[in-house]
């Protein structure tokens, strides 16, 4: 089974949910990359998620959620553009936090779910956990997770330790 089989069996997808969106990136030539958990997973030991996120380059996003209105559910927040479909438990987040759009100059292609799309380098996705992590505004069971994606990237990377908050880093370390 590949990659993109097994993600589209684990969420009950009946259409290739992923590549539609992807490929509508690449067709408007649209610059983004991944970030969030998903980027987590090509880096560290991966866990199964239904949550794609991405960074789309910022003067793009209104062009581009118009056009994804056409096709799928779109749900505008303040710092994000969610769409889903209806054949599929997959769950796209566009990222529209302006922090992430250096992210997009500096990532590389990579396999993600079988896809070759560019990821946020490791050392941003890291960045973009800890920022999320202290969103004290955030649940605590997506903190929680936020934490074990920062702990996963160190098992991968020690060297990246040092870019962690100090308290941060005490906490970790307390593990």
């Amino acid at each position: 089974m590949t990659a993109k089989n097994f993600i589209n069996k684990v969420s009950n997808s009946r259409k290739d949910f992923i590549e539609e969106f992807f490929g509508l990136l690449k067709r408007k030539k649209i610059k983004f990359c991944v970030i969030g958990g998903l980027a987590v997973n090509v880096y560290a030991e991966p866990v199964v998620s239904l949550d794609v996120d991405v960074a789309v380059v910022s003067e793009k996003i209104d062009d581009l959620t118009e056009l994804l209105k056409k096709k799928f559910k779109v749900k505008t927040f303040e710092h994000s553009v969610n769409i889903a479909a209806d054949y599929s438990d997959v769950r796209i987040q566009i990222q529209t936090d302006k922090r992430y759009q250096e992210y997009i100059k500096s990532a590389r292609v990579k396999r993600v779910l079988g896809y070759g799309v560019p990821v946020a380098k490791i050392e941003d996705v890291l960045k973009g956990k800890i920022w999320v992590y202290g969103d004290k505004t955030r649940r605590p069971s997506k903190r929680q997770k936020d934490l074990a994606d920062i702990m996963r990237l160190l098992e991968a990377e020690p060297s990246l330790i040092s870019l962690l908050p100090e308290s941060l880093q005490r906490k970790i370390k307390k593990l």
